[in-house]
């Protein structure tokens, strides 16, 4: 058994990092009245995880080349355990959000080592075994998130979903250092540092945009001044990386139009099936009046779904075009969306979401595993793991700049139901109890329904476009077999 505490020990940091993106849903109405949050602030208590994670994964991989793999994972641990405790003892939403970007921090040196550690310890079969494990466990945290997150808030608080994170930080580090090898001296490398300063800024203030849009609207000169900073950075990123010798990210890559297509999925998958979850799950607890329990199980027919459909595809649909299997994935989200909408109204309840919920289910296990093997094989061995980072970080900017875009829907259609900007914005961070005395039950559930309503359609036209992209600019062949590592699912 002790060949496999280096699975052990990595799996641990994998299931913590991957579980933090969807065990906070669930929490968010009573965070929300625990701290008197604005919608504005529990949109960031979610982006400020993501969009850390996500824009330092590249730069992270070449920093952890450089310092060591082992080195950099337990930092990265510390790190999070920190964040974590910052987290669950944080007095105001501004504590929680700063504390919720240092834990993306601290979880992007983690993931990126991940493939490393696991390569440096196991070989041949085993080597399989372990990435099997692996993508099991990173399955099992996106299932299990939401339930956990409802008994920890509903059990204890809302602070435990963070508070529970640190005896497994603390039983991770000392694993490492019992069943992960040393890194030995440092290696020669290169930090691109320029690149990673501005593909930050881009991602940052154009999502800082897009929730400021809650508040000031689309004509602020504020909203389009920050959007144009974002698009300035964006023009910087690509000269950065145009001209620098070892770059964060090859821009040849995207000449590849296979690989263009898969990361263009990337980016619109976890938008067109995620984003509109931290809504809903408002909805379930402030309108419809779950506790946080119930409202995390509702969630478990996507994931049933999603792991039938991946065993499905792994055994039945072998060598079958990524095209058909990504692009048919895509649709499928977009048909469960849609869905989802249409039976979603005014009087509805949880029952509304579950065939829509399975639906997307479908889509999601159809399409995630072949778009990650598929990255992987669309470009040079020798650029298997910048694809690998790319996929990752194009994943979760469209999960944030998705509940960014989604929540700005939500308030401008409940605002258009209600009247008022303020009691809408209530409804959406899910404050509606407030409400009640000035604004009757029904006025409450039509507008939350209005908001949910436009998310999900817009969910919907996302996965079209997603599916149009893959079928235009993916080729029409089967995907090599799996030699390399798995292209990471986060």
């Amino acid at each position: 058994m002790r060949k496999w505490l280096p699975l052990v020990t990595v799996c641990l940091g994998t299931f913590m990092l991957l579980i933090d993106v969807t065990i906070v849903n669930v929490a968010l109405p009573p965070m929300s009245t625990d701290l008197n949050t604005s919608f504005s602030s529990l949109q960031w208590v979610i982006d400020g995880y993501a969009l850390s994670l996500g824009v330092l994964l590249l730069g992270a991989g070449a920093l952890s080349d450089m310092y060591g793999h082992r080195r950099f994972y337990v930092g990265g641990l510390i790190l999070f355990a920190a964040a974590s405790l910052a987290c669950g003892l944080a007095a105001d939403s501004a504590l929680l959000i700063a504390a919720r970007v240092v834990q993306g921090i601290g979880a992007a040196a983690m993931f990126t080592t991940t493939f490393a550690l696991l390569n440096s310890s196991y070989h041949g079969r085993e080597r399989g075994v372990a990435y099997g494990v692996w993508g099991g466990v990173s399955g099992a945290a996106t299932a299990v998130g939401p339930v956990l997150g409802g008994l920890l808030t509903e059990g204890f608080s809302w602070r435990w979903i963070f508070l529970v994170n640190l005896p497994i930080c603390v039983a991770a580090v000392v694993m490492c250092f019992t069943a992960l090898r040393p890194d030995g001296a440092r290696r020669p490398g290169t930090f691109d540092l320029w690149g990673t300063v501005t593909f930050t800024i881009a991602a940052g203030t154009s999502t800082y945009a897009v929730i400021r849009a809650n508040d000031e609207g689309w004509s602020s000169p504020r909203t389009w001044g920050l959007l144009i900073v974002a698009g300035l950075a964006l023009g910087a990123f690509v000269l950065v990386e145009k001209y620098r010798e070892h770059p964060m990210f090859d821009l040849a890559l995207l000449r590849n139009r296979s690989f263009a297509g898969i990361l263009t999925a990337g980016l619109l998958v976890n938008f067109a099936a995620f984003a509109a979850l931290t809504f809903t799950s408002i909805w379930l607890q402030s309108v419809v009046g779950l506790s946080p329990l119930r409202a995390g199980l509702i969630g478990l027919p996507m994931s049933l779904f999603s792991i039938l459909a991946s065993g499905f595809a792994g055994a039945r649909l072998q060598g079958t075009s990524p095209r058909l299997l990504i692009g048919g994935g895509m649709l499928l989200i977009a048909a469960g969306s849609g869905l989802c909408g249409l039976l979603l109204g005014a009087d509805s309840s949880w029952p509304a979401l579950l065939p829509g919920y399975a639906v997307i289910g479908l889509g999601v296990g159809l399409m995630l595993p072949v778009l990650s093997s598929s990255a992987m094989t669309a470009v040079p061995h020798s650029r298997g793991g910048m694809a690998a980072g790319s996929l990752t970080t194009a994943r979760q900017l469209g999960h944030a700049i998705g509940i960014a875009i989604l929540g700005t829907l939500f308030a401008s259609r409940a605002t258009d139901h209600l009247g008022d900007s303020d009691a809408a914005h209530a409804v959406a961070a899910g404050q509606s109890g407030r409400l009640i005395g000035t604004f009757g039950e029904q006025a409450i559930r039509g507008a939350a329904a209005a908001g949910l309503d436009a998310g999900f359609y817009t969910a919907g036209a996302v996965g079209l476009v997603g599916a149009l992209v893959v079928f235009l600019l993916v080729r029409p062949t089967p995907a090599p077999g799996p030699e390399r590592a798995p292209a990471m699912a986060a």
